[in-house]
């Protein structure tokens, strides 16, 4: 079983939950079942009851009453979306093909310097690496989250996009190793390693699936998972070192997702996946 440390902080948790099942509950999730399903990685209720009050402050939950006139939370529009743009990064099965970058170029004027920063760090959180100075790149299935991203913050008015092939000099593999610190990235996916590899051995020797166990343990990996995808922008094998870690530290949440997930939704009261 997986320990709870201080890595699984109480708001990120609930995010992780809203993503792997309280979205898919008709209607809003009532605070009472929040506070039973966070019990269950070790969460206390005040700390629940704090953390979503954040999380409704940034307008990621909704507050609203279920058909039983239950106090709950569902999620806004904007948690949605980045939920959906989450998906096709966290649960992609399928290695990554060369399809070009995506450039983002912006200007912002020194009167809003803060809004430099806020853009730099959010394209960054969505695994672009830096080709220059105001310059930033990605693999170019990233776009679409990106626009959704900086049209949410209202940044969109200091960026231009651009879509293109990397002609030289350098060969591509060289110019990816300044654009991304790739031993970095290695060692965030070596952690995850360390961390769930002995969870899918444990499974491994089970033949039993008990429910509220399963969703425990994918719960926590998920919520260790789910950040990876962002740091590591998901490039050609070609690209990237020998023995990348990524590609292990993929099956391995690949594993746990298919052996625990639906098990879990049984403890979570919500419909296996579609």
């Amino acid at each position: 079983m997986i320990n709870v440390s201080d890595q699984h902080a109480p708001r990120s948790l609930i995010v992780t939950l809203y993503g792997a099942y309280g979205r898919f509950v008709p209607g809003p999730v009532p605070v009472a079942e929040l506070i039973r399903l966070l019990a269950a990685v070790g969460v206390d209720a005040p700390s629940v009851r704090s953390s979503v009050s954040r999380l409704k402050r940034r307008g990621l939950l909704l507050p609203a009453r279920t058909l039983q006139g239950a106090a709950g939370y569902e999620m806004s529009p904007d948690a949605r979306q980045l939920l959906d743009d989450g998906d096709r990064r966290i649960y992609a099965t399928a290695a990554p093909e060369e399809e070009g970058w995506v450039l983002a170029v912006f200007s912002v004027p020194e009167s809003e310097r803060q809004k430099r920063h806020v853009l730099r760090s959010r394209l960054a959180g969505l695994g672009f690496g830096t080709a220059a100075p105001g310059v930033w790149i990605a693999p170019a299935r990233l776009h679409e989250e990106t626009r959704h991203t900086l049209r949410r913050l209202h940044l969109d008015p200091y960026v231009d996009l651009f879509r293109g092939e990397h002609l030289g000099f350098a060969a591509t593999v060289e110019a990816v190793a300044r654009w991304w610190d790739l031993a970095a990235i290695a060692k965030e996916h070596e952690a995850f390693l360390d961390r769930h590899a002995p969870v899918v051995q444990k499974w491994r020797d089970r033949a039993d699936t008990p429910p509220e166990e399963a969703y425990r343990d994918y719960l926590l990996t998920l919520d260790n998972w789910r950040h990876l995808p962002y740091l590591d922008p998901g490039l050609p094998a070609r690209l990237l070192p020998a023995n990348w870690p990524g590609v292990r530290s993929a099956g391995v949440f690949r594993e746990l997702h298919d052996r625990l997930r639906d098990a879990g939704a049984v403890f979570a009261g919500v419909p296996a996946a579609p």
